[in-house]
């Protein structure tokens, strides 16, 4: 019998494209505070940093400054008053989420995206087959790149790690999946500003578009 096994995905940036609703977000804030946003192309490149990242960029300040904090709470609501507006699921992923629901393999998120977002967000996207789990910084003690995430998500869908793969845009996302003993695949189509770096995070596979994984979890689990 196959020992069971699942797929997990980091959220922004590999399975959800959310950049447009942090680029409405960043610009709404901006001009709250008379401020020139900075161009879509540079926010996209920063979504996976998240909201420190975000103000940072817009407003030249560090998370010493009096003014950090409540522009940080700021973008956060107004995010959460546009959460899914313009985010899409990432182009070629449909058909690995319906070739594992066809083959009854779980499927799954661990992010480091709060809850208060993630959960909200994954509901109003409808995705079909829905995730197994969820796993939000909310749930652990350590975040990724730990492998505390990744545990509790093969936990939650009882597979064992090492049969299971992350796929994320990002290098902590690689990392906590190596720490974890899962295969790894990095999304290149992601939230990536330099496309050769990515080989340096050396994931198992590397893709340039969603339906590449198709391939790869056809070889791995005959999907």
């Amino acid at each position: 019998m196959r020992a069971k096994a699942a797929v997990f995905f980091d959220l922004d940036g590999t399975l959800l494209d959310t950049a447009d609703d942090f680029v409405l977000t960043l610009e709404t804030l901006c001009l709250r505070h008379n401020t020139e946003p900075p161009n879509a192309t540079t926010i996209r490149n920063t979504v996976s940093d998240g909201a420190r990242a975000l103000v940072k960029l817009a407003f030249a300040c560090d998370e010493q400054s009096p003014q950090f904090e409540p522009l940080r709470e700021e973008l956060l609501d107004i995010y959460e008053s546009v959460l899914g507006q313009q985010t899409r699921l990432f182009a070629g992923l449909q058909d690995s989420l319906t070739a594992l629901q066809q083959s009854a393999l779980p499927w799954g998120v661990v992010t480091n995206k709060p809850r208060r977002f993630a959960e909200p967000l994954m509901r109003r996207m409808k995705l079909q087959p829905e995730a197994a789990v969820l796993v939000c910084p909310d749930d652990v003690t350590h975040t990724k790149p730990h492998p505390e995430p990744l545990y509790l998500a093969a936990k939650g869908v009882a597979a064992h790690p090492a049969n299971c793969v992350y796929v994320g845009d990002h290098q902590r996302d690689i990392e906590a999946g190596k720490n974890a003993g899962m295969k790894t695949v990095a999304a290149a189509y992601g939230y990536v500003a330099n496309r050769p770096e990515v080989e340096s995070w050396n994931a198992d596979h590397t893709i340039d578009h969603g339906r590449e994984l198709y391939t790869i979890l056809s070889n791995l689990y005959q999907v």
